[in-house]
């Protein structure tokens, strides 16, 4: 349930010419109209459904403006904005990708990439889609900047795995049989849409940190080194993720019905016979992640409410 949109809309009419001039929207093009637009619908989806007029100046009042107004100028195409973003990101985002990579020809392969979705190359129905479009100016746009930064190398480490585990085992003779679909047990299916929604409604870092690791099986060392911080901060990180996690879950469950005995005995499931796409929801992609899944399903039943 989101806020009611007159109460955003209210409350971003009376801030509007305010964070018009704060985030300097007229130097990257930004006209009051489309800054209105971009507040409504960042209040809407992450200001919170019992928000008061006051929580919402207050939230609307801490965000990064002017980097929210940049990210935004850029995705729309204006090249003035595009031309500040690159003066005020381009080095940081290839020390960034050097962290990751570890080598400069890479660094610079991985930062290239992530410029042509940052720009816009690919279009959707015949407009043009642009990564920064999804930035909502709640962080810094620089860590924002790093944790997509991570997620593109992460993806690009996921697609180079599958192909040389394909073409291993391809050249060893192995066949390929196509996998017959699991009936979905009626009972499952309030699990699987509870987990399904806790996962879906995580941050970006957070979807990356728990998809390296439990998805892929990078070591808390390495991806301490992608996200450029301190390996106890992954792991401590991961802690207290889990236990987020299943007590999301049990609220979900419990919203759909089900007393706190059944909602916890519906956690000790063994996840194989249940129909959660985890990998999808985690980094929007789809493939078997059967090992994978016991292990994320294994550390949420273990957290503590």
């Amino acid at each position: 349930m989101g806020i009611a949109p007159q109460s955003v809309q209210s409350v971003v009419s009376e801030l509007l010419a305010e964070l018009h001039a704060k985030g300097g929207c007229d130097k990257v093009g930004l006209t009051r109209e489309s800054l209105a637009v971009i507040l409504v619908e960042v209040g809407g989806k992450h200001a919170g459904a019992a928000a008061s007029g006051a929580d919402l100046r207050g939230f609307f009042l801490g965000l990064r403006i002017d980097e929210l107004a940049l990210a935004r100028a850029c995705a729309a195409g204006n090249n003035t904005a595009w031309e500040i973003f690159l003066t005020r990101f381009r080095e940081k985002l290839h020390l960034a990708a050097l962290r990751i990579a570890r080598e400069d020809s890479a660094a610079r392969e991985l930062a290239d990439t992530l410029y042509a979705d940052l720009y816009g190359m690919g279009t959707r129905e015949g407009q043009r889609v642009s990564k920064l479009a999804s930035y909502t100016g709640r962080g810094s746009l620089e860590g924002w900047l790093r944790t997509v930064l991570a997620q593109e190398y992460v993806n690009r480490y996921r697609k180079t795995k599958r192909l040389v585990s394909l073409e291993g085992e391809s050249e060893e003779g192995v066949q390929y049989a196509a996998p017959e679909p699991e009936p979905v047990a009626p009972a499952d299916r309030r699990l699987a849409q509870a987990t399904d929604e806790s996962l879906a409604a995580l941050s970006a870092e957070d979807r990356t940190v728990l998809s390296a690791y439990y998805l892929d099986g990078r070591t808390l060392a390495e991806i301490a080194r992608i996200l450029g911080v301190h390996e106890s901060t992954i792991s401590r990180k991961l802690d207290k993720l889990t236990k987020a996690l299943r007590k999301q879950i049990l609220s979900n469950l419990g919203k759909q019905g089900m007393s706190r005995r059944q909602a916890e005995e519906s956690l000790e499931a063994d996840v194989r016979d249940l129909q959660v796409d985890i990998r999808r929801s985690l980094s929007q992609e789809t493939g078997p992640a059967a090992f994978s899944e016991e292990r994320i399903a294994a550390r949420v039943r273990e957290g503590e409410g």
